[in-house]
């Protein structure tokens, strides 16, 4: 090898362990980016010529350079927060925020789970990327398509009551009272109960059931309001919106049920609105067990279960993540929705990825079309909610890769200043 040789080698050297230290020095420079995944320089050797056409003769090298970069996708460590919407994916995948970033407008691929709620209600990014998934309409189905996931924003409707599930038992030794009278509720009857029913308007009323025992093993019930809550009724007076019949097996099971009318016109509401009644699982009536639901048997009339389906206007409140990605909005009314679903995609190859800045990655020819889909499906990761996934840049090992590069770039350069010397006494030779 010839002295200018040597030169090239040591200056390709040099180069090649520079390269290496500004790997070295991006991964400690984010050690504390969220999401991020540290990069290895791999070196390769070159030739002094072409090995196409050579002779059996050894080739010597001319230096080193740095093969390729390549990107280290090992799982960082996951790190609780506070906040419902910093996600963290537990395996692989990418995140999908859709935007745009440099003037490229496009679809991109992020490990980092920073995400907030814009003024538009908008998953986002911190770059103002939106987060894609698979949104929801409004009675919480999910779209087949990817999307932008709103969150806030918008308003759940009310929902009039159209059933009441009372369940309850009614004491078998209960004495038969006075005649039904609509104006003395309490006089004639054994037992009562309350159920908060709602109107088109999503308004509250307060409606009481009464029950009378109107002979063996048979009851009455009637649903009644207070006349000022509708249209035509008498403030302090009782208006009887529905009424009808159970009746009992000796054994205590609910044989029948019945409703003879149900009508409501709430003040302000939609007139004539319908509320069924449902007293349990009735042996005639439901062909039952008559055992789920009311029942008679000699022991004090109470309530076991009361349920109905309406209620009032919301808006979101709260918001829980799923390891699916299903966001469910709970809402100022109580109620719970689905708003939509965050979408994790992976890749055939993530070595094929190009990073693209700020903790985005991009699709290319060698990384294959992305395969998207709910998290914890297929090779996709979990997702994990109200945590961050930690860079995974390992100290220990970049200051061990940093001294073994300092350790070689110095090595080329003891070889550049040996080579001059040994040029210029080749040189003083020919004085």
């Amino acid at each position: 090898m010839s002295i200018m040789r040597s030169l090239h080698s040591a200056a390709s050297g040099i180069r090649s362990h520079s390269d290496a230290l500004s790997v070295t020095g991006d991964n400690i420079a984010n050690v504390n980016t969220v999401g991020f995944k540290r990069q290895r320089a791999n070196f390769s050797d070159m030739l002094g010529r072409s090995i196409v056409g050579s002779s059996a003769q050894p080739q010597a090298g001319a230096g080193s350079k740095i093969g390729s970069i390549q990107q280290m996708w090992q799982q960082g460590a996951l790190l609780t927060t506070d906040s419902p919407t910093d996600l963290a994916l537990n395996g692989s995948g990418f995140f999908v925020v859709s935007g745009n970033v440099g003037g490229v407008e496009g679809n991109y691929y992020s490990r980092a789970g920073q995400f907030g709620i814009d003024n538009d209600g908008y998953l986002v990014n911190q770059g103002g990327l939106r987060l894609q998934g698979y949104p929801a309409d409004g009675t919480g189905s999910l779209s087949g398509s990817l999307g932008d996931l709103q969150i806030e924003g918008g308003t759940l409707p009310a929902t009039p009551t159209t059933q009441v599930d009372l369940a309850a038992n009614l004491d078998a030794e209960a004495e038969v009272p006075a005649a039904w009278d609509p104006a003395d509720p309490e006089g004639t009857s054994n037992f009562s109960t309350t159920v908060t029913s709602y109107d088109s308007l999503g308004e509250p009323h307060e409606v009481t059931v009464y029950f009378r025992k109107s002979g063996d093993n048979a009851w009455e019930w009637h649903a009644m309001v207070d006349g000022e809550e509708v249209t035509g009724g008498t403030p302090g007076e009782p208006f009887e919106g529905a009424s009808g019949t159970v009746t009992f097996t000796t054994d205590g099971e609910l044989d029948t049920e019945t409703t003879t009318s149900s009508s409501w016109d709430f003040a302000g509401a939609t007139a004539g609105q319908t509320i069924d009644f449902d007293f349990g699982d009735s042996l005639t009536t439901d062909s039952g067990t008559g055992l789920t639901g009311s029942t008679q048997y000699a022991s004090p009339s109470s309530v076991t279960g009361l349920s109905q389906d309406g209620f009032g206007a919301g808006e979101v409140a709260g918001m829980q993540i799923a390891q699916d990605g299903t966001i469910t909005g709970v809402f100022t009314n109580g109620q719970r929705r689905t708003l939509g679903q965050v979408a994790v995609a992976d890749f055939a190859s993530v070595d094929g990825l190009e990073r693209a800045g700020s903790g985005l990655w991009i699709e290319t020819s060698e990384s294959g079309e992305p395969l998207v889909g709910a998290g914890g499906s297929g090779s996709r990761g979990a997702i994990v909610s109200g945590a961050l996934e930690g860079s995974n840049v390992d100290l220990g090992r970049e200051f061990v890769d940093l001294i073994a590069y300092q350790r070689g770039f110095s090595a080329n350069s003891r070889i550049v200043t040996t080579a001059d010397e040994m040029y210029a006494e080749l040189v003083n030779l020919r004085r």
